[in-house]
């Protein structure tokens, strides 16, 4: 999604979001990220305005009121977290580990195939396909990957074979280099 993301060619606008607006993303991000509800305040305040990065792509990325960039989606799908703020709330989203094999892969874009979920050094956190996960490395402390399931785990470690988890938003890719927005 962000592989050949750019700031210039692809952000077409910045618009500042009512107050109902933004009670109803903080309400989807509280049904979506459960364990965020202690730090909603800390990451959305609710006195200050929040603004959307409206991109090509139909991909909106919500920005804070200091300009930090926090959630995305594309259309009407699941919010992602950025890595950033994952790596300021690793507890977010359920955590799937690969092994070291397949660090360099998944930080070219690659999405994450099931033998490197499944193998030795990998470890997975049992949850239902089309669930927001970030992908950790073995050895590493902080996330490498913000994916989507396409696989159950369970699924994943029967068949081990294909993609377990798309890959959304990788380190060094066009949304990690974006500037925070003024």
């Amino acid at each position: 999604m962000f592989k050949k993301f750019d700031e210039k060619d692809h952000v077409s606008g910045v618009t500042q979001l009512k107050s109902s607006v933004q009670k109803g993303i903080r309400t989807k991000l509280l049904d979506q990220f459960p364990y965020l509800e202690d730090y909603m305040n800390q990451i959305l305040p609710k006195k200050e305005n929040l603004r959307v990065v409206k991109c090509h792509d139909h991909i909106e990325i919500i920005v804070g009121a200091s300009g930090e960039l926090l959630f995305f989606r594309q259309r009407e799908g699941p919010y992602f977290p950025t890595l950033r703020l994952l790596h300021k709330y690793p507890f977010i989203c359920p955590w799937e580990q690969v092994d070291r094999g397949a660090i360099r892969f998944v930080l070219s874009g690659a999405n994450i195939m099931c033998p490197g979920l499944t193998s030795p050094g990998a470890k997975m956190t049992p949850v239902p396909k089309g669930t927001v996960v970030a992908i950790m490395a073995e050895g590493k402390g902080h996330a490498l990957a913000v994916g989507l399931t396409s696989l159950s785990t369970e699924e994943i470690a029967k068949v081990n074979k294909g993609i377990g988890v798309e890959n959304i938003h990788y380190l060094n890719d066009g949304l990690w280099q974006m500037k925070p927005v003024k």
